[in-house]
């Protein structure tokens, strides 16, 4: 955002600064200038000079000799311009001063060019009449300069007078960075009033005087908003008898000075409204408006409009419109349209400030690739008390420079109206936030001076609706920082209790996997959390398998990433089918990683995130490996149940004879198996992968690191081996719960040593022997103790057909 210092200075008239001096403290505090400009810059010793008398070069056909009256004295000039006369008041540089640049608009020299006496074919000349473009500038700051030639002051310019002050030059145009929660400072009169807090002088906004004649606007149009979430506030206002002119001198100076090129009255007032306030406003031609009508409403899906630039655009239903009682004619926040633009015929005008939501100006500017300056200021979310002031200054504006007449009354549709905020007033607080004692007299101050209000009974500050940046205390203490002044903060020590930091208990849970992983020569691994849907068919996924049910991207890459993944095997299969296809051999891989599950679709609330602990590996090791890799994870968690293992989980991907569910406590808490060979076809992985995954969230419930400590062994142990015939249907897993089950108090361990399938064991069965391990804690077993307990271990498995090997 550029404005120029003499603009500020309207509404701050006390303020007598430098440039250099406004850079150093606007930007100390808060009002970051990125640099300026001295419009004087190298234009010296220039005055208004008035020609007596216009005689012929006696040797050149295309030079004339000008005896010119500077006030003072009379000087000569011999110049080649065409477009002077007798009477005319120009601009004149005199001996030995300066001026920006050539004639020909090209670049400015740095230093400037120097005027000094010299004879031009013979005849002397004491100076040089000035063209704008010598001056450093163009007919976009100056329409009313000449294309090529000299530039002719009015005539009730004085003679002598100092012609940089005459054209508005002895100024500075500032560049600021504004951040883009402070919307009050993308405006002329928003930087003023920080200017005014910053050098502590008297802040003069401008007067809106009261426009309008007897008519009511009610009676020449209707306006109607279908969407006041998008359109919070339309206000409206009418002129007719429109007389469109050249705006006067000084706006059009400001408004150049700020980068807008001037065009009309009726152009400018919009736009110099826009800068003042900013607040975008925006004009159509009444008599252009079907029916008389407005209607804010939403585009229709496929619809296209054609702006003012003559470019179609596409339009869809999340995009506001303005349309008449038959046709769009603006997209709202952005521009117009080619069909209600305004021409030099125009009689009425219906003059918009409107207040549209931020978000979806950014959006839809985005959607139709059309950027503007008043969708940069609508998508930053402007105040919607602002609207009705601004347009207010507009028509006041009209009727000051003779535009037309304003019909009086205004449209109005604000459904609910934006209050102020209350803050608690904190000076403590603040003090010890910032290191500070400034009294609470000179922070109300401080607050005053930003036009923020305080209730004394309450103890609260009010907040105004343009200051949309202040919602805490913290943001009411950056204020008193900032005006106070930080370089006047004194340092101090920070202070406040040591703590002592630590891994969360879920952090720690995921620690141990990586230590155990690692441990176990696994390497870690990170893969994608977008995948492709063609995964669940590379996995054998059924059709109606809740996997299948996923979070789909809004933007994908491609479709290779277009949903959020419902399990982690894909990635781990991928990274497994790398290594074997770059021939790596016996390779171990971890993950730990989220997977994304929807609790309902379409998407009304944010899904399940869990987080789930992965192991993959081909080469050396089998089934068995990882089941005691996934035990020893349990044992240095605290998990010291022995956990169980379904083989009948069915899970398609995982062949159908090595692979099992693990139940720990009764509750599923994953699987492992070896990978289905169609499913390692698929991944080109050439030979038995392994695989098993761990749901964090439902095993961390489990976990402990609290240790009991037992002590030694007083008593001596008593070992009995028994060697069983068992049907082959008959798992493991069943006998050691039999074992568990009813060895009682007094069993200390068990250990499978043997299991052996051969001619001496009938067909359908198997041999298996376990040393079973009997302790009391508190005297020395008996044999018939240890008789009792093998006899209830042995009439328990008689019930599932196992009997005692002879």
């Amino acid at each position: 955002m550029n404005t120029p210092l003499s603009w500020i200075k309207a509404y701050v008239p006390d303020l007598d600064v430098t440039a250099q001096e406004y850079t150093d403290a606007m930007t100390l505090t808060g009002s970051k200038v990125e640099g300026y400009v001295c419009l004087d810059k190298n234009l010296e010793k220039i005055v208004v000079g008035q020609i007596l008398s216009i005689t012929r070069h006696p040797d050149a056909d295309k030079l004339i000799i000008c005896q010119v009256s500077v006030g003072a004295e009379t000087v000569q000039i011999v110049t080649g311009a065409s477009n002077v006369k007798t009477g005319d008041k120009i601009p004149v540089v005199l001996d030995g001063g300066k001026v920006a640049g050539g004639h020909d608009g090209g670049p400015l020299p740095e230093e400037g060019i120097r005027i000094k006496k010299g004879k031009l074919r013979g005849i002397e000349s004491c100076g040089m009449m000035c063209s704008i473009e010598e001056l450093g500038f163009s007919n976009e700051m100056y329409p009313d300069a000449p294309e090529s030639g000299i530039y002719i002051l009015p005539e009730d310019t004085v003679v002598g007078a100092d012609a940089i002050e005459v054209l508005g030059l002895r100024d500075s145009v500032f560049e600021y960075e504004i951040t883009s929660n402070r919307v009050d400072c993308y405006s002329v009169i928003g930087i003023a009033r920080e200017a005014a807090a910053t050098f502590h002088k008297p802040f003069v906004p401008p007067v809106v005087t009261a426009t309008g004649n007897s008519e009511d606007i009610h009676d020449y149009l209707k306006v109607s908003v279908e969407d006041s979430c998008l359109c919070p506030r339309y206000c409206a206002r009418m002129v007719k008898n429109i007389k469109l002119a050249p705006s006067p001198a000084w706006m059009q100076r400001r408004l150049a000075a700020c980068g807008i090129r001037p065009i009309n009255n009726i152009v400018d007032i919009t736009n110099y409204v826009m800068e003042e306030y900013g607040q975008p406003m925006h004009a159509f031609d009444y008599d252009m408006l079907a029916n008389h009508e407005i209607i804010v409403k939403r585009a229709g899906e496929g619809d296209t409009f054609q702006t003012l630039d003559e470019q179609e655009r596409k339009l869809d239903s999340t995009i506001l419109m303005i349309n008449d009682g038959e046709k769009a004619v603006g997209i709202a926040g952005i521009m117009g349209g080619e069909n209600s633009k305004i021409t030099d015929e125009v009689n009425t005008m219906v003059f918009e400030s409107a207040c549209f939501d931020g978000t979806n100006i950014r959006l839809s500017s985005k959607k139709v690739g059309l950027r503007t300056d008043a969708s940069g200021k609508f998508e930053k979310g402007l105040d919607p008390n602002n609207a009705e002031e601004a347009i207010n200054r507009a028509c006041q504006l009209i009727e000051e420079l003779g535009a037309g007449e304003v019909v009086g009354g205004m449209i109005d549709i604000y459904p609910e109206k934006r209050e102020g905020k209350r803050l608690p007033f904190e000076p403590e607080k603040m003090n010890r936030l910032l290191g500070t004692e400034i009294e609470p007299e000179t922070m109300l101050g401080y607050f005053k001076k930003l036009d923020l209000g305080y209730d004394e009974p309450a103890g609260e500050v009010l907040i105004p609706t343009f200051r949309q940046d202040l919602n805490c205390m913290a943001d009411l203490a950056e204020e008193v920082a900032r005006f106070f002044g930080y370089d006047k903060i004194p340092v101090s020590l920070p202070t406040g209790e040591a703590t002592t930091g630590k891994l969360s208990y879920k952090l720690r849970i995921e620690e141990v996997a990586r230590e155990v992983a690692e441990f176990c020569g696994f390497s870690q691994g990170m893969t994608y959390s977008f995948e492709s849907p063609k995964v669940f068919d590379r996995l054998l996924i059924p059709g109606d398998s809740p996997l299948r049910v996923t979070v789909n991207i809004l933007n994908p890459l491609g479709e290779d990433f277009s949903v959020m993944r419902t399990s982690p095997l894909h990635g781990m299969l991928n990274s497994l089918s790398t290594n074997y296809n770059r021939r790596n051999k016996n390779v171990r891989l971890y993950e730990l990683a989220n997977i994304y599950l929807p609790k309902a679709l379409p998407l009304t609330e944010l899904p399940d995130e869990r987080m789930q602990f992965t192991l993959g590996f081909y080469g050396d090791g089998d089934f068995f490996d990882m089941k005691g890799v996934i035990e020893e994870f349990f044992d240095k968690t605290g998990m010291h149940k022995k956990p169980h293992y379904d083989p009948k989980g069915n899970k398609t991907f995982l062949h159908p004879g090595r692979q099992a569910d693990i139940v720990y406590d009764g509750v599923t808490i994953g699987y492992l198996g070896e990978v289905h060979p169609e499913v390692a076809d698929n991944y080109k992985i050439g030979e038995r992968a392994y695989v098993a995954v761990i749901d964090m969230p439902s095993m961390i419930p489990f976990t402990s690191f609290d240790r009991k400590y037992t002590g030694i062994a007083k008593y001596p142990a008593v070992t009995r081996d028994i060697s069983m015939v068992v049907p082959k249907e008959i798992l493991v897993g069943q006998i050691e719960e039999i074992i568990e089950q009813r060895g009682g108090k007094i069993l200390e361990s068990y250990e499978l040593f043997d299991i052996y399938e051969g001619t001496q064991i009938l067909s359908g069965y198997k041999s298996v022997a376990y040393s079973i391990t009997f302790r009391a804690g508190d005297h020395t077993l008996e044999e018939q103790e240890v008789l009792a307990v093998m006899k209830k271990i042995l009439n328990g498995l008689q019930g599932l057909g196992i009997e005692l090997r002879a």
